[in-house]
């Protein structure tokens, strides 16, 4: 890994894969630091336990590995879990060649499911902010739906 190296992803709602971002991402930064770029480019709340996993179906997810999850980083998995951190793994370990995907699922409750996959490497531009939303395709969904007292 070069250290002017970036990874663009493409994240998409599995269950709506025509909503999707393209973040672009120094290849350095943790899978902590990608899930808060993809919550931040769809303008939900990064508010939620979450992980990264090697199944890409919802049925699938807690049979493959590696899986990465935000449980080993504040010490809530149970005893004999081999899942991985966010906070330390880099994006590049995670992900480590172009077409590689990962389910990431944000929100154990409510389960927002988005298919992570690594579409290319870039080169960091000077002056340039990351991580950056380079592409948007669809509106994104409301995160949480709000009621009034009477369930409205």
């Amino acid at each position: 890994m070069k250290s002017n190296e970036t990874l663009i992803f493409r994240a998409a709602l599995l269950d709506r894969l025509s909503i999707c971002r393209d973040i672009e991402i120094e290849a350095s930064k943790s899978l902590y630091q990608l899930a808060e770029a993809i919550m931040a480019s769809f303008d939900f709340e990064f508010d939620h336990a979450f992980g990264f996993y090697s199944g890409l179906t919802p049925s699938k997810m807690r049979d493959a590995y590696p899986k990465y999850e935000l449980f080993a980083d504040i010490g809530e998995t149970g005893s004999g879990s081999r899942s991985l951190g966010v906070k330390k793994i880099p994006v590049s370990q995670a992900f480590p060649n172009v077409g590689h995907a990962l389910l990431f699922l944000f929100d154990y409750g409510d389960q927002w499911f988005f298919r992570v996959k690594l579409s290319s490497i870039g080169t960091k531009l000077a002056r340039t902010r990351y991580p950056r939303v380079i592409a948007s395709k669809g509106e994104a969904p409301t995160q949480y739906e709000y009621y009034g007292e009477d369930g409205e």
